[in-house]
């Protein structure tokens, strides 16, 4: 149902560090005023969240693992936030639909991209609501949590130091959590175990593939 996935190299890193360090951040209820359960701080400089957007989206969009377990159709430009001591983000599911600009996005699965260290903060876990399990992530600097829009989940208080991540929002092919996962599996076991089945069957596994997506899938 989630993923933790590396994305980020130390060089991509290093800039999102320095555009955070040098941008003007805002109240991030700016994007929504009626959210009493939002008290962090979004990037708000129109340039740096251009330049930081499109370097996390390319950054998403080249891990071939991601691609695979998300099947992106539509991502939202990722958007720097950072958590000070105090701040935190209330237990909440993600809206459904989010307006872009250019496009309506259904919000399948959501994702968040850690910028700085676990070391650097205390408090401030990503806590996620799986079922009847309760999940806690601080992951080290570039890796990211891929996971489900509808589960609730919340940030924890940060209590010393600074919090900065990267968020962004899914729209998937398979729009199905259950179809995806089973995709996800079947592909897993046909790039681990296909070259050792016979060329027939390898081959009869490869038109499963094609014919599940193409069942399920959304158009492109």
């Amino acid at each position: 149902m989630y993923r933790v996935l590396p994305i980020l190299t130390d060089d991509e890193i290093a800039q999102c560090r320095r555009i955070a360090e040098t941008a003007p951040f805002v109240d991030g209820r700016i994007t929504n005023p009626h959210n009493v359960a939002k008290q962090n701080e979004q990037l708000h400089d129109p340039s740096a969240y251009e330049t930081s957007a499109q370097l996390l989206q390319q950054a998403l969009v080249r891990s071939e693992e991601f691609r695979n377990f998300a099947f992106p159709t539509l991502i939202a430009p990722p958007m720097m936030t950072r958590y000070k001591p105090a701040m935190r983000y209330g237990a909440h599911a993600d809206s459904a639909f989010l307006q872009l600009p250019a496009a309506t996005i259904r919000s399948d699965l959501s994702c968040t991209i850690f910028i700085n260290e676990p070391e650097a903060y205390e408090g401030g876990a990503l806590h996620i609501r799986l079922g009847d399990a309760s999940i806690r992530f601080k992951l080290p600097t570039g890796q990211a949590i891929v996971y489900p829009s509808d589960t609730l989940h919340e940030v924890e208080a940060v209590t010393k130091g600074e919090r900065l991540v990267a968020i962004t929002f899914i729209q998937s092919r398979v729009q199905d959590p259950f179809r995806r996962n089973l995709l996800f599996d079947l592909n897993e076991v046909a790039a681990l175990e296909g070259l050792k089945m016979a060329p027939e069957n390898f081959t009869r596994l490869q038109l499963v593939q094609n014919q599940l997506l193409r069942h399920w899938g959304d158009k492109p």
